[in-house]
């Protein structure tokens, strides 16, 4: 199996919602209009192909200058722990090179995850949660 990588390429909001549910990923699923807009107004979207299947997607917001917010990091069920998940966040840090600063919120499962792929848990973050 060969995974390739792409920045930008096209990813419809049935494809991000399959791949959201496949992985575990608490999204507006049932809302594809929703899911489009998060997918539209992403400013980079890396994304993981086996052939033309969609296996993985890192969705991140930045200023391509000081800090990048990477808001999706999904990969399908059958396809973790093959190294995936941690080459889309490289792809993302090498397209946004080292003066930016990548943060993220981690879902409660996925906590032992992100300081095994080089990231550093903080303790100075605050949220004004969703209604």
């Amino acid at each position: 199996m060969t995974i390739t990588y792409t920045i930008n390429a096209p990813l419809e909001a049935v494809q991000a919602a399959e791949l959201f549910i496949s992985a575990g990923l608490r999204r507006p699923v049932d809302d594809l209009k929703r899911i489009g807009r998060m997918l539209e107004h992403a400013d980079i979207l890396i994304t993981a192909w086996d052939d033309n299947r969609p296996v993985g997607v890192a969705r991140a917001i930045t200023d391509y200058a000081l800090c990048c917010y990477l808001s999706d990091l999904a990969v399908r069920k059958e396809y973790q722990h093959q190294g995936i998940g941690k080459e889309l966040v490289n792809v993302l840090r090498g397209h946004l090179g080292e003066e930016v600063m990548l943060l993220l919120l981690s879902a409660p499962t996925a906590m032992d995850y992100y300081p095994k792929i080089g990231f550093v848990k903080l303790v100075n973050a605050f949220e004004y949660p969703r209604a």
